[in-house]
């Protein structure tokens, strides 16, 4: 496969910040095929986590709360959908104006341009992939807080924080906010922008919650690992549209994306396999499935800018550290995390922006580093990325928690827990009417 040249992918990023609308006085034309290629990556995109992590989640679950997973799932999702036209995009996306949040020109995606600026696609096509991967974010959280969260607050937590915490984060590192301006921060598919808030987040509000009732070492099994493995395998396949969809055409670097994404899932589910089969002798339908997630997770920061056999590398070294990290969160720290969102896609996530620095190195096959950017200043901007989202969304998330929680209970009754949610949040009444 051909090397990209540095022109394309930096010229890019460097044009995605502009306003949107075309220019006065003059008719943009749209590519076809580019417009067919990201509306394509869109609906994998919805695949990844509409069934696929969806179905992982509940897979997980005892069989008293399998259903409540795809009940708050589907409703989460719908009210992201929901917000994300409204206001959502907006502030990601609309015109840079100080750096922090965008203007308000695409409200309602009411002012949409003809061409997004940078790209050959409609801004219609870009809006609506950006309010499919909106949804993944809160999607995974869902799996933290599992099996003691009430729905009201579920829901009314993640409409509030895809909006005070997500939105903002992309518009810093995508939107051309000034953490792309002024430090050159990277993240071509969300290791920092989905992965890691979404993996700070969920440990913030596990800490608030507390833990399931019997944790650790008294809980139900997982009701269903070939549907946790089902789920995953769907998420495999859908965060190859996730990575290629991030090159905005169907072209080389839509197609080298994709076959790095995929080779680090590959190598992360087999590094997994091999540390599971090591440590107890035998490959589980879950340990499987924990791998690809590691995958997905470690190279999204990453899948545009580095080679192929960079992206095994990702792979290889986000599975080890993610089966490793995962047992320490619950036996160190006493954190109910329950699908272990923070220790798997959070974690590497976090790891892979950081990998990127060095990685990006035309000596390791990467495309090389834009300007006067170093191995060592690249490492350091990725850095300060990470810690720029962490201090975020740590504290806005806390907040956003026990605000959500004054209109809605966080945690359902102690003999809710016992009985499951299914039956106690979304079953009949002890009257047979529906709840």
């Amino acid at each position: 496969m051909k090397r990209r040249g540095l022109t394309p992918i930096f010229g890019a990023l460097a044009a995605m910040p502009a306003p949107a609308m075309a220019q006065a006085g003059r008719i943009d034309l749209a590519n076809s095929g580019d417009t067919a290629w990201i509306m394509a990556c869109a609906a994998l995109v919805l695949l990844l986590f509409l069934p696929g992590i969806t179905l992982y989640h509940s897979g997980r679950a005892d069989a008293r709360n399998g259903l409540s997973i795809l009940i708050q799932s589907a409703a989460v999702v719908a009210a992201v959908t929901l917000l994300w036209p409204i206001v959502g995009y907006t502030l990601a996306f609309g015109d840079v104006t100080n750096g922090w949040l965008g203007s308000g020109n695409a409200w309602m995606l009411g002012q949409l341009g003809n061409v997004r600026q940078g790209t050959s696609t409609p801004e219609s096509a870009f809006a609506f992939f950006q309010i499919a991967l909106a949804g993944l974010a809160p999607a995974l959280m869902i799996g933290a807080w599992a099996e003691r969260a009430r729905f009201g607050w579920v829901v009314a937590f993640c409409a509030l924080w895809t909006l005070v915490v997500q939105a903002p984060i992309a518009h810093w590192i995508w939107g051309g906010g000034w953490l792309a301006r002024r430090f050159g921060v990277l993240d071509w598919s969300g290791g920092l922008v989905i992965f890691a808030s979404a993996g700070v987040s969920a440990l913030v509000v596990v800490a608030i919650l507390g833990r399931r009732l019997g944790f650790p070492g008294d809980l139900p099994q997982p009701r269903s690992p070939a549907l946790s493995l089902t789920g995953a395998a769907l998420a495999w396949i859908g965060a190859l549209g996730v990575c290629g969809g991030w090159a905005l055409a169907a072209n080389d670097d839509a197609a080298a994306a994709m076959i790095a994404a995929h080779i680090a899932i590959a190598a992360a589910t087999m590094t997994w396999a091999a540390a599971e089969r090591r440590a107890t002798g035998r490959v589980t339908a879950q340990g499987l499935a924990k791998g690809i997630l590691a995958g997905m997770a470690t190279i999204a920061p990453a899948a545009g800018y580095v080679s192929p056999g960079a992206a095994m590398v990702f792979g290889v070294i986000g599975a080890l550290a993610a089966y490793h990290i995962r047992p320490l969160i619950r036996r160190g720290l006493h954190l109910d995390d329950a699908f272990d969102v923070f220790a798997i896609p959070g974690l590497c996530g976090m790891l892979g922006s950081i990998l990127l620095g060095p990685f990006l190195s035309p000596n390791l096959g990467g495309v090389g580093y834009s300007g006067s950017n170093t191995m060592v200043s690249q490492v350091i901007s990725q850095s300060i990325g990470l810690g720029a989202v962490i201090l975020w969304a740590a504290p806005a998330t806390a907040i956003i928690a026990l605000m959500a929680s004054l209109a809605f209970p966080m945690r359902v009754s102690e003999d809710a827990e016992r009985a499951g949610l299914d039956q106690s949040s979304h079953g009949p009444q002890p009257d047979g009417l529906p709840r």
